[in-house]
C-alpha cells in the first residue's frame, strides 16, 4: 500500500475549495465534478457508501434537509478525492436512490434488497476498506460530534475506527471526547461486512448548530477530507 505525501494532500485541498467556490453553485448532486484518476499503484480499494437514499431520507434537520443528501454530497467529495490520488474507488451509490433489485416491492422489502446489495458491493474487493457515510440524531438536541462505529468482524476495522475519531478531533472537532464504538447486527452493512470497515456519524442533525455546519456545502467538504485523511492515514499503517 502506498503513502501520500500530505504536502501534496494539502494543495489538492486547496485546489478543491478554490474548484468549489467557481463551480459548486452549478453541479448537481449526480454530476459532482471529476477529477483526473491516474492509474493506481496496486489494486487496493475504497469502497464508499451514501447511507440511505430515495424514499429513506434518513433522520432531517428541524428544517427538513434529508441525511440522504448530506451523506451523498460528503461521499462525492471524497470519491474525487480518493480517484485524484489514483485509489480505486467504488461507490454503493452516486445519486439519490435506493439500489434495491428491479420487482421488489413494498419498502421493507426494497429496504432489505436495498442493504443486502450494499453489502454485496462492500464485500466484493478483497483488498479494501470500507466506509459507510451516515449523520446521527437525537432526542435532546444539547448532543453532538462524530461517532464511530465498527465491527469485531474484520480485526483491523478497530484500528480504522480509531483512526477516523482521531482525525476528526484533529481536524473539525477538538473538544469531541465520544466514544468508538463496537456495534452489533443492528448496524447491519458495518456489522457483516468482511473487509475493515467504519461507520462514520458525522455529527447530530438534532443540534442546531451543527445541523448548521453539517447542511453547508463548504463543511461537507472539511468533512469528505477528514474522511479521505482517515483513510489514506489507515493504509499508511497498515502498509
Amino acid at each position: 500500500m502506498k503513502k501520500i505525501s500530505w504536502n501534496h494532500v494539502f494543495v489538492a485541498l486547496t485546489f478543491f475549495v478554490c474548484i468549489g467556490v467557481i463551480c459548486w453553485s452549478a453541479v448537481r448532486i449526480d454530476t459532482a465534478v471529476t477529477v483526473s484518476n491516474p492509474a493506481p499503484e496496486n489494486d487496493f480499494t475504497i469502497v464508499l457508501d451514501a447511507g440511505h437514499g430515495g424514499i429513506d431520507g434518513g433522520c432531517s434537520t428541524a428544517d427538513g434537509k434529508t441525511e440522504k443528501v448530506i451523506n451523498l454530497n460528503i461521499l462525492l467529495s471524497v470519491r474525487d478525492l480518493g480517484r485524484f490520488f489514483g485509489y480505486n474507488v467504488e461507490a454503493t451509490r452516486e445519486r439519490d436512490m435506493s439500489i434495491h433489485d428491479k420487482g421488489v416491492t413494498g419498502i421493507r422489502n426494497q429496504k432489505i434488497s436495498d442493504m443486502e446489495n450494499r453489502l454485496a458491493i462492500f464485500n466484493k474487493y478483497g483488498n479494501s476498506v470500507c466506509v459507510s457515510i451516515h449523520q446521527n440524531t437525537f432526542g435532546d438536541p444539547q448532543y453532538s460530534g462524530a461517532q464511530m462505529f465498527y465491527s469485531d468482524k474484520n480485526p483491523s476495522s478497530e484500528l480504522l475506527a480509531s483512526i477516523m475519531k482521531d482525525k476528526f478531533v484533529e481536524n473539525l472537532q477538538p473538544e469531541n471526547q465520544r466514544e468508538t464504538k463496537l456495534c452489533g447486527s443492528e448496524l447491519y452493512l458495518c456489522y457483516f461486512c468482511e473487509n475493515p470497515s467504519v461507520m462514520v456519524e458525522c455529527g447530530f442533525l438534532s443540534n442546531p448548530e451543527e445541523a448548521a455546519k453539517l447542511t453547508d456545502e463548504g463543511y461537507q467538504q472539511q468533512v469528505a477530507f477528514t474522511i479521505f485523511s482517515g483513510i489514506n492515514e489507515f493504509v499508511s499503517q497498515s502498509a
